[in-house]
């Protein structure tokens, strides 16, 4: 026998729930993005650092933006804030949908939860090490004899 769901709430109590979880979830990734500011140069030569490695000796990236030098690395610092605080994002994703669910339902979550978080940073981690490295090296031409 399972319990039955949270007894029912109007669609305001639902919206304003909603709404409460997204501040939550919007500030959590703001409030990564503003300790790691400090290091966006940093984090954008580390991350860049495959591509500068199979580039021809001599060359450099170049900008095809004018604010492209100076917005690219806040740019991937807040995707990069987005990543760490993805746990974070996914609890409030489960807070809001946690009490609509019968218990049999809610125990299923966890392991879900868990492995999908363990194969997202997994998956990120095999695409900068292993999978970046030789697209930049296909994509970039060999030196000219």
């Amino acid at each position: 026998m399972s319990s039955s769901p949270a007894p029912s709430v109007s669609l305001f109590d639902h919206l304003l729930e909603l709404r409460n979880r997204l501040l939550r979830s919007v500030l959590g990734v703001l409030l990564v993005f503003c300790c790691l500011v400090y290091f966006a140069q940093d984090l954008y030569q580390y991350v860049a650092q495959p591509l500068l490695e199979t580039m021809p000796q001599g060359s450099q990236m170049i900008a095809t933006d004018v604010a492209s030098p100076f917005f690219a690395p806040f740019k991937l610092t807040l995707v990069l804030s987005l990543f760490i605080a993805m746990p974070f994002v996914l609890y409030q994703v489960w807070s809001f949908v946690a009490p609509g669910l019968y218990a049999n339902e809610k125990r299923l979550i966890a392991p879900l939860m868990l492995g999908s978080t363990v194969l997202f940073y997994g998956g990120i981690a095999f695409a900068y090490f292993l999978v970046f490295p030789v697209v930049f090296a296909f994509y970039i031409p060999p030196p000219s004899l």
